[in-house]
């Protein structure tokens, strides 16, 4: 092993006392992190105490406080809200609570806290570790035998994750509970369209946000909403009349149903309030439009985590311990945020200061800065959400000589559609003439090609497939007829959102540039694909659903073994070569083993699995779920592996298999998709306007450089711009894959949560980084 690597191995957990707990509002994903601190803690050594109803329990202490083991957090992954209970508690606001807090902690050698919640939360955990050393002596001076345990526990070490719905806290791209509130909000909205269609109606929804829009302006992005309220963006003077003439002029363009999202903390310019009634009875009197309210309160606190919400909780969780291994008397309280894929920690209390500068901006009325401050993601949404929903009037769009193209080239999958509108409305607003093109490079050979306007994509976001249609052919054998079609239809770029295909095809047109040069036109592609198996791009749209797919089924599947003992599941997955979907969906899912063909294995590997779950089978978890990638592995199949389980089970534990299939590319998009593909096609036809000024030669398109043929990917923390055939390096063409994939890191987190011994490299994290310098380069991508 390189020596620039740092394995955690070298990290012991041996006499050391973690404490966990959740606080606060609940938020789901909660329970998925309290399961990885305990499995991690125990995993090194360490003692695991569950602290129940949060700091309540920690000052009563007694039952409250009991030692995890690792079956004792067995099918909690799935479930909503905290299993240990979360409590409001006044009396650790007071310093004899923090006393009697510290009594119950340092009994049971607990110096180490991982606290869960949100800002209110771990600003208490913070001052409780300022207080700490004071406490213990206040113990001491008290009488209590402690002077022994006392010297050995002098540090109260602090490690916090955020749970919180509203995503309102400074520092991370995503809060744990967030991304599953977003679920609940699009199941209900989609709901709502069927039933608004039907009847011509107007709904008027209010999600949760007090002080935060988060939550109100990210699904307004996913379900195309008419018009959003929220806190950060105060309407101007005479919205009102801006609002209802909008509403009228989409019901005029023959849309049956408006959409209207309020934040519960929305403000107008002079601090009021506004409710929904307010703009229900607004729209009833100025439009008479049939109008609706539906209140979605604690609806989205409830239900099971996303899939999103499992990974990011599982993976703080395990950061969590690693940095309370590794603190030292000088480390402050630090915070574990996700920043694009990387686990990454940020001293609390700067988190917690940036978050107050926040509210300070807007209790100022100084919204720009406010908007600045929660971060370049939530910038990114807001105007994203203005440019794709306001149509402005013709006067006001610039004449464009352009044409732009747009195709789906591959398999359909989940988001495509989001993708397809977005470019068109950005595309539209840019002043070019948008055509889409039917049935990818087949279609486009045969001229399959219209003019789509503003109009023709509304309601696209919601629609899982792909509307355009799309198919797998490559263009290679159909090069003059394409060519032909874009002189005919005098094309100036191209957008082509799909997968392998579209990536190939892309190679296939650049190549034959010399011999046709209509194809010198500037090119982009947007990777879509649920196998997330692109080169250049560490996330492709679709790929949530198809997680979020596989995990429920998952969820399903372990169900159904409830009422039967000593059962083993074994589910096939899509995706090709590429072992992303059974890789992160097992992690989703808290499955035993998952077989790729990226990490190869061998009868004896799966002997091991077996033996593994035989003993597991004589706990009181008496489940098992092994996910296979379809291309693993050409001799050992599916059927052999099932064969091989049920075989040397016998008597132990019963098999059963399942293979997912097409489902995985069906549904309605998440909402993770839906805005990941409005923002990535949105910044991809800013390129293509940037490029064709940049080309315009003589009264004509021509680009024939590198760099006029691009992938927009997402890389750590960007979302980047990188020539097709620079990529080429970078790619695996026979088995469609990457070289390098990031996601393998997360398979010794798996490993580790399932209880198998493995190495795992930390070198990318234990630094402690700043938020000033993080919020500058934030995530674009995220949602």
């Amino acid at each position: 092993m390189p020596d620039s690597k740092k394995f955690f191995e070298n990290l012991s957990g041996a006499g050391k006392s973690i404490g966990v707990l959740t606080s606060g509002g609940d938020a789901q994903g909660m329970n998925a992190a309290v399961r990885a601190v305990v499995r991690m803690g125990i995993y090194v050594g360490a003692k695991v105490y569950f602290i129940h109803e949060g700091y309540q329990g920690m000052v009563d202490g007694g039952d409250n406080i009991k030692e995890a083991t690792w079956e004792s957090v067995s099918s909690m992954l799935q479930l909503g809200g905290t299993v240990i209970g979360s409590a409001r508690c006044k009396e650790f606001r007071t310093h004899d609570g923090r006393l009697r807090a510290a009594l119950n902690l340092v009994q049971l050698g607990i110096t180490n806290l991982c606290v869960i919640g949100g800002d209110g939360s771990l600003t208490g955990a913070n001052l409780f570790r300022e207080e700490w050393s004071g406490l213990l002596e206040e113990l001491v001076q008290s009488g209590k035998e402690l002077r022994l345990v006392i010297e050995t526990h002098s540090v109260l070490h602090i490690v916090g994750m955020v749970g919180s719905i509203d995503n309102d806290f400074c520092g991370t791209d995503m809060t744990i509970g967030t991304d599953s509130a977003l679920h609940r909000i699009i199941e209900v909205v989609d709901a709502i369209m069927t039933t608004a269609q039907s009847h011509q109606r107007t709904f008027v929804l209010e999600v949760m946000g007090r002080h935060c829009g988060y939550l109100a302006l990210v699904s307004a992005l996913a379900c195309g909403a008419d018009w959003v309220l929220i806190p950060e963006m105060p309407p101007e003077d005479g919205w009102e009349e801006q609002m209802c003439q909008k509403l009228s002029e989409n019901r005029a363009d023959k849309k049956r149903l408006n959409i209207i999202i309020v934040a519960e903390g929305a403000l107008d310019s002079h601090n009021r309030s506004i409710t929904t009634d307010y703009v229900k009875d607004l729209v009833v009197r100025c439009l008479g439009f049939d109008t609706r309210v539906t209140i979605l309160g604690h609806v989205q606190r409830g239900g099971t985590p996303s899939a999103f919400d499992r990974i990011l909780a599982s993976r703080m969780g395990v950061e969590a311990v690693l940095a309370l291994l590794e603190a030292s008397p000088d480390t402050p309280a630090c915070v574990v945020s996700l920043r694009g894929n990387q686990a990454i920690r940020l001293p609390l209390m700067e988190c917690v200061q940036m978050t107050q500068e926040v509210q300070k901006a807007m209790d100022e009325k100084n919204f720009e800065e406010a908007v600045k401050l929660r971060g370049r993601s939530f910038e990114n949404n807001l105007n994203t959400y203005k440019l794709l929903s306001y149509r402005k009037p013709d006067s006001e769009v610039p004449k464009s000589p352009y044409n732009v193209a747009v195709l789906n080239v591959g398999a359909p999958a989940a988001g495509m559609n989001a993708a397809v509108r977005s470019a068109v409305r950005v595309g539209i607003t840019e002043g070019h003439t948008m055509f889409a093109v039917h049935d990818g490079f087949e279609g486009f050979s045969k001229g399959q090609i219209t003019e789509i306007k503003w109009g023709d994509v509304g309601g696209w976001t919601g629609q899982g497939g792909s509307l355009l249609g799309t198919k797998r052919t490559l263009p290679a054998k159909h090069l003059n007829k394409i060519a032909e079609q874009i002189r005919i239809h005098n094309i100036g770029a191209l957008l082509v959102i799909g997968g392998f295909e579209a990536y190939l095809g892309l190679l296939e047109l650049l190549a034959a540039r010399s011999k046709h040069p209509e194809l010198c036109v500037p090119m982009v592609m947007v990777p879509s694909t649920v196998s997330n198996n692109i080169p250049g791009s560490d996330l492709s749209i679709g790929a949530d659903t198809a997680l979020n797919a596989i995990t429920n089924t998952c969820d399903r599947i372990k169900q159904s073994a409830s009422g039967t003992k000593r059962r083993v599941f074994i589910i096939e997955t899509m995706g090709g070569y590429c072992g992303y979907l059974a890789t992160v969906g097992a992690l989703a899912a808290g499955a035993d083993a998952a077989y790729i063909y990226e990490e190869p294995f061998s009868i004896r590997d799966l002997q091991t699995n077996v033996e593994h779950l035989t003993e597991k089978m004589k706990t009181s978890i008496q489940r098992g779920l092994v996910l296979r990638n379809e291309n693993s592995n050409e001799n050992f199949t599916t059927d052999f592996i099932y064969q091989l389980y049920t075989e040397e089970g016998k008597g132990v534990f019963d098999c059963r298999k399942n293979v997912l299939g097409h489902m995985q590319q069906g549904g309605a998009p998440s909402p993770f998709d839906r805005n990941f593909g409005t923002k990535i096609a949105a910044k991809a036809m800013q390129w293509i306007s940037k490029k064709l000024k940049e080309f315009y030669i003589e009264g004509r398109v021509f680009a024939n450089t590198e760099d006029s043929a691009c992938l927009l990917g997402m890389r750590r923390r960007a979302l980047v711009f990188q020539p097709v055939t620079q990529l080429k390096e970078e790619t695996d063409f026979e088995h469609r894959i990457p070289k390098e994939q990031w996601w393998l890191k997360l398979r010794p987190l798996m490993k580790i949560l399932a209880k198998y011994k493995t190495s795992y490299d930390v070198s990318d994290s234990g630094q402690l980084e700043h938020v000033a310098v993080i919020l500058l380069p934030a995530l674009t991508a995220a949602i």
